[in-house]
């Protein structure tokens, strides 16, 4: 995979991942093109198709699209089971997954993305490692957080 991007209906970004190495230009200029690509196409048309040298390969969940560019080579099928399996994990942290969750939590959200793919490539496969492994760090972050307030408080006179 060479990059995931979700956008609204709009034709928002909501958020994007690349796995090659480009000048922001160039992302920009691709971004815009797959985005206006995509919501160009009819509702009920084929979630393929071939551009330029890659395939994308897009889903529409609620009010979001899911869109993976992939290599010329690579299947179609796994490529759409890799965006279904994000959405769960994305429902499983988040209750049901909308625009605003990916908005307001966006860094969660790469989290989530980043456990479940490394440099475009599942890292892992099973669904529940990569819940457990989000468990685990929002505990930390939790406790973290806790440590720092509890701190913060310590060594301060209390106004009488």
């Amino acid at each position: 995979m060479q990059v995931l991007l979700l956008f609204s209906r709009q034709g928002k970004l909501r958020l994007q991942k690349w796995y090659i190495p480009l000048p922001d230009k160039e992302k920009k200029k691709i971004t815009a093109e797959l985005v206006q690509t995509v919501l160009a196409r009819k509702p009920r048309t084929c979630g393929f198709l071939e551009w330029r040298d890659l395939k994308i390969v897009y889903k529409s969940y609620a009010s979001l699209y899911f869109c993976c560019a992939t290599e010329d080579q690579d299947n179609e099928l796994i490529t759409l089971e890799i965006i279904h399996r994000y959405v769960e994990l994305l429902d499983n942290c988040f209750g049901s997954v909308s625009e605003l969750d990916i908005i307001f939590k966006f860094e969660k959200a790469y989290f989530i993305l980043d456990e479940f793919l490394l440099g475009g490539e599942v890292q892992e496969t099973s669904k529940k490692n990569v819940l457990k492994a989000i468990e685990q760090a929002d505990l930390l972050q939790e406790k973290t957080e806790t440590l720092y307030h509890s701190r913060s408080f310590i060594g301060r006179k209390r106004a009488y």
